[in-house]
């Protein structure tokens, strides 16, 4: 009697034992996701970063060649604040995209104005730094997006979604191409 006792001890033992390594396990994946995610929206804002920095050098170079509009230069300028202190994706994005589009027409307006300027080198460096970090944005907001892809996965499908649940770990969101994006910007020189 006593050696069938000792036996369920030992089994309730594993049995809880098993629930605890599978309760961890799953907990340490959702941590390690979680964190994964967290770099990939690291690296987006740096990249943001990278092209906000990159702006003053712009308006510097241009400056030396015009007397651009000042209200054009004051929304690139309070659009770059906006990213530099977004504090979460959609911020971020929706701050990204008021950026582009207060460039977009900033440098457009600027090389109407002064065609000389195109062909000065510094001007033509910056340009292709700044579309540079467009592409290295584009980059990170794929990769972000992939990693978020695979935790949301995580945190969705059973049985992890019961242990998100327990854990209060939540579905991450997504880079999106805003409204209108699809459409063909107009360039005219």
């Amino acid at each position: 009697m006593k050696k069938k006792g000792l036996i369920i001890l030992v089994a309730v033992i594993a049995i809880i034992g098993l629930l605890a390594g599978f309760v961890a396990g799953s907990y340490n994946k959702f941590v390690d996701r979680e964190e994964a995610l967290s770099r990939a929206q690291s690296e987006v804002q740096n990249q943001l970063q990278r092209r906000a920095d990159l702006i003053p050098n712009f308006v510097n170079t241009v400056k030396g060649y015009s007397d651009y509009e000042s209200s054009t230069f004051q929304a690139v300028t309070e659009a770059r604040s906006k990213v530099a202190d977004a504090d979460d994706v959609e911020e971020t994005e929706e701050a990204s995209n008021e950026l582009n589009s207060a460039i977009s027409v900033w440098v457009n307006a600027v090389t109407e104005a002064y065609p000389e300027l195109k062909a000065d080198a510094q001007y033509r460096a910056l340009q292709d730094e700044l579309a540079g970090t467009e592409s290295r944005i584009a980059t990170a907001r794929r990769d972000y997006n992939k990693v978020a892809e695979s935790y949301n996965k995580s945190v969705r499908r059973f049985p992890g979604s019961i242990m998100a649940a327990i854990f209060d770990f939540e579905k991450a969101d997504y880079f999106e191409a805003t409204e209108g994006a699809s459409n063909v910007p107009q360039v005219t020189f």
